[in-house]
């Protein structure tokens, strides 16, 4: 999206989209659900309870960790990777501010 387009945007929209997009795929909830249980995860332990290969899962951290969804620390060769829980607060009450609205206002549409 352009620069001269977000302008446009308040910052809570803007922050709703970068969630939304961050947990757009199917894998990227599941590996939320999984540091989510585990507390803390190394990416090998990740590859080992999801059905795709190291190369995805490491996509997918990536672009989990650039929505600031979660945060990794490198362990010597490793990198240990967990939910960054203020962000993830963050995140739940946008979200539940965008639905609760929605419900609280009666629909008039078909």
């Amino acid at each position: 999206m352009g620069a001269s387009k977000i302008i446009n945007y308040s910052e809570e929209e803007l922050l709703i989209a970068k969630f939304a997009k961050a947990l757009s795929h199917p894998a990227r909830v599941a590996i939320i659900h999984l540091l989510l249980q585990k507390q803390s995860c190394m990416c090998g332990d990740i590859v080992e309870d999801l059905p795709i290969a190291q190369s995805t899962v490491s996509q997918h951290l990536k672009e989990l960790k650039e929505s600031g969804l979660i945060k990794g620390n490198i362990d010597g060769a490793s990198i240990c990777y967990c939910v960054d829980t203020e962000v993830l607060d963050k995140a739940n009450a946008i979200f539940n501010t965008l639905l609760s609205a929605s419900i609280q206002t009666p629909s008039t549409c078909c």
